[in-house]
């Protein structure tokens, strides 16, 4: 476990988690019961989870490991988070979910309707973790499972979502990194005083890592510090981009994200704002989409499953008027003469629309 600079200590995911102690139970396949897993992390770092306890059972092997979040306060800290491994004589490696891990029910989230909700970086995760342990050509079904997770996910978004039964298995950089709120202001602030210092004209504001690494790859002749996670802290990183003088604020998210901001959300964070899936029926209506469909959109269950709602002859058009109103906000908050853009990311990978492109 790490530490930053404010002394806060960064944790591990509940998906870091579940790839370790998949990767426990299959190392206890073999008869090697450890007391501390190292798990490969998306970014290339290398976690090292404590196991609360392993062995072999009439139904292959487990392996349990407790959530550590750092000091975070996450809903899911100090879970016991635990891995069968079954082997297969085949190489597929199956994973499924156990008690207390919630079942997709609705259209709209990463995982699809009628699975497990283990999301794809975890599930990746997972998959790997336990291939390094299994024996040269053989396979093996896993099964996630978190004690309690069912009254956990009564904390969460999870049953409004549409997912049931318990948690998600989450994380797609394998780590909980805490802030307090006005730690990570700071945090923003100190990333627009260095980029005045080097004199950069542009900053992109990132709603988190995803939306981060499209726009580097769209802003690839950018330097690194020009990318700023700002997370849920919209108004303020583009008051503060404006107070340092940076010319050119461009922000970077998906259309939840998006959505809130157009809706005039000063911070997006899901306890401080909802998303406004009447904004996007208006502008599919606007985009010529008839009644009956617009509000099908509106009745969307996530502002994912509202963008799949919308017919493929509507999609730029309502794309575009969602950037543009984000667009304005910027102008607004930045000052007009500040240049603003707006990348609006697609949940599936690439651009949806640029606004404000030259």
């Amino acid at each position: 476990m790490t530490r930053l600079r404010s002394s806060l200590r960064t944790g591990y995911t509940t998906g870091t988690c579940a790839a370790a102690a998949a990767k426990g139970a299959a190392l206890a396949l073999a008869g090697t019961c450890v007391r501390e897993i190292e798990v490969s992390l998306p970014g290339g770092e290398t976690a090292r989870v404590p196991v609360q306890a392993s062995g072999c059972g009439a139904d292959g092997a487990f392996c349990e490991v407790i959530k550590d979040a750092g000091d975070d306060p996450d809903i899911t800290n100090g879970a016991c988070i635990r891995a069968t491994v079954r082997i297969l004589e085949t190489e597929d490696i199956i994973i499924a979910g156990g008690e207390g891990v919630g079942m997709v029910t609705r259209p709209g989230l990463a995982v699809a309707p009628g699975k497990p909700a283990i999301n794809p970086m975890p599930e990746r995760m997972i998959r790997s973790s336990v291939r390094e342990a299994l024996p040269r050509g053989k396979g093996a079904r896993v099964t996630i499972s978190v004690a309690g997770g069912e009254e956990l996910a009564k904390k969460t978004l999870n049953p409004r979502l549409g997912i049931t039964g318990g948690i998600s298995i989450l994380g797609t950089t394998g780590l909980v990194i805490p802030y307090s709120h006005q730690a990570y202001r700071d945090s923003i602030v100190c990333a627009l005083d260095v980029q005045q210092a080097m004199g950069l004209e542009s900053v992109v504001l990132c709603t988190g890592r995803s939306s981060e690494k499209e726009a580097r790859r769209v802003f690839s002749s950018l330097p690194e510090a020009a990318f700023v996670l700002m997370a849920d802290y919209f108004s303020f990183a583009v008051q503060e981009a404006a107070r340092h003088g940076i010319a050119r604020i461009i922000i970077a998210g998906f259309p939840g994200k998006l959505l809130k901001m157009a809706a005039g959300a000063e911070c997006t964070h899901y306890r401080k704002a909802d998303v406004d899936l009447a904004l996007l029926a208006d502008s599919a209506r606007r985009a010529g989409m008839d009644e009956d469909g617009a509000r099908v959109v509106g009745a969307a269950h996530t502002a994912r499953h509202a963008m799949e709602l919308i017919p493929e002859e509507f999609h730029e058009s309502v794309c575009a008027q969602l950037a543009h109103m984000v667009y304005q906000r910027v102008r607004e908050m930045g000052g007009l003469s500040a240049r603003a853009e707006v990348l609006l990311l697609s949940y599936n990978g690439g651009v949806l629309f640029h606004e404000g492109k030259n």
